[in-house]
């Protein structure tokens, strides 16, 4: 087990930083030990200086299962005398493990509502003083459920700290409701709207109806927020403070359909319908008919009943090419689609490989024992917190997602401390598709983050 005086100096640099500030976000590059340096100050603050007698935790639901009781228990040796109770499952499972005495409860985000009400209908008051929420970036939209209910016992909660390594994926405007639940409104205001009209302007629009789609930051804004927020904010990144982090390599692969494949490609984008034999495949808008080329850019795409209709393999053999080049190395694939899912099983089995999803706790396990030479991982399911760089260094994106967080946080279950191997990402991509806009679009989308990032960015002296 790793003692206390093995923390680097950035850790007790956050440390101290939780300790300093009630209110408190931590934008910290993966890897870089976020639950440590959290459960370290919880620690602190409930043993040395006493000023926290409940903790609530607040993660991912595999995150809450997993990660959090395994760094507490097993991983460090002065966090291991915390006693902590796991809040997931069934309502019966939940409330007796709320009922446990313990100084940690941690709790899936899907379940705030019911823990604010477990408490409200037994008229009891709200127990927990500090609150930490792992990936405050799931907490950007303020009409959610999981934000109003934890926005209403907010203020009786004198500490709370947001984690992220991905605050503004989507842009400046997803910083409202991550900083209003830490500050309540403090800073960037406590209505939408205010916020806007301060630092954006419309950008696209419906000429007709005045909808907007899209909002462009006015000039000096992005300067003016990450001011305002700058005094309850540290950011670090793992390039800056884990000199030793083995060196990650981003390798494209491009295939290509032959010229019968590209025709139906084609004429979806164009008509937002296609007709593959007796079947027939719609696209209702825009937003469908982006998913629907995603679809079949992999090679596949659903009809309206919901069958699999095949349009090509040409992913599925450059996978093959890639796992062979890795020569018995592990392999970790991601992929979006079930269909992908399925194709991938099928396709590598027929091959003579043995595919395994990464689900449960025992195939994660498994994985960093080395045990599984080829695996499979969903980025909606499985992007935060997951400590799989025991187990590999290459992952190849089978399917590739709009979505810039999943994207990061998904590349950094192998890139991340404690690696110790040069970590190859493979991105397989279908030329002339819409594959080769979300590269570029989350080109575009990092532009912003980073700009954020290095605004307040902490500088240790």
């Amino acid at each position: 087990m790793l003692k206390r005086d093995q923390l680097h100096d950035y850790q007790n640099y956050c440390v101290n930083f939780i300790e300093s500030h009630p209110e408190s976000i931590l934008i910290l590059s993966m890897g870089l030990g976020k639950t440590a340096i959290s459960l370290t100050a919880v620690l602190d603050l409930m043993f040395d200086s006493f000023e926290v007698h409940k903790t609530l935790v607040v993660a991912p639901l595999r995150v809450a299962r997993d990660v959090w009781p395994e760094e507490c228990r097993d991983t460090w040796e002065h966090t291991r005398f915390l006693q902590m109770s796991v809040i997931v499952g069934a309502a019966k499972e939940r409330s007796a493990a709320m009922q446990k005495q313990a100084d940690v409860y941690v709790i899936n985000r899907e379940n705030i509502k019911w823990l604010v009400e477990y408490f409200e209908q037994r008229h009891q008051p709200w127990p927990f003083d500090l609150c930490i929420i792992d990936e405050l970036s799931s907490f950007k939209n303020y009409k959610s459920q999981r934000f109003k209910y934890l926005r209403k016992v907010r203020p009786f909660m004198k500490r709370i700290v947001g984690l992220t390594g991905t605050p503004a994926s989507n842009g400046l405007l997803d910083l409202f409701g991550e900083v209003a639940i830490i500050d309540q409104g403090k800073r960037l205001g406590r209505f939408i709207s205010r916020y806007r009209e301060a630092y954006f302007k419309p950008g696209r629009q419906n000429p007709y109806t005045g909808v907007v789609y899209e909002y462009i930051p006015l000039p000096g804004a992005e300067e003016a927020i990450y001011k305002k927020i700058s005094d309850i904010s540290v950011s670090m990144k793992s390039k800056d403070y884990l000199p030793d982090l083995p060196v990650c390599l981003t390798v494209t692969h491009t295939v290509e359909m032959s010229p019968a494949e590209k025709k139906q490609y084609d004429k979806m984008r164009a008509n937002l319908v296609l007709t593959v034999g007796d079947a027939e495949i719609d696209a209702a808008n825009a937003a469908v008919l982006s998913g629907r080329l995603l679809e079949m850019a992999n090679g596949a795409v659903y009809n309206e009943d919901h069958d699999v209709i095949r349009i090509h393999d040409r992913k599925l053999e450059m996978l093959s090419d890639l796992i062979e080049e890795a020569v018995g190395q592990n392999v970790l694939i991601a992929y979006w689609y079930q269909h992908d899912r399925s194709r991938i099983l099928e396709y590598l089995s027929e091959q003579g490989y043995k595919v395994r999803d990464l689900k449960t706790a025992e195939d994660m396990a498994d994985w960093n024992a080395g045990k599984i030479p080829i695996a499979l991982i969903s980025p909606a399911s499985a992007g935060h917190g997951l400590n799989l760089q025991h187990g590999g260094h290459i992952l190849i994106w089978f399917s590739l997602c709009w979505s810039l967080e999943m994207r990061q946080q998904t590349d950094a279950r192998l890139n991340r401390q404690g690696q110790t191997e040069v970590v190859t990402i493979h991105n397989i991509v279908t030329k002339g598709t819409i594959d080769e806009d979300v590269l570029k679009a989350l080109e575009d989308k990092n532009s912003t983050q980073e700009n954020l990032i290095r605004a307040v960015r902490a500088r240790l002296q």
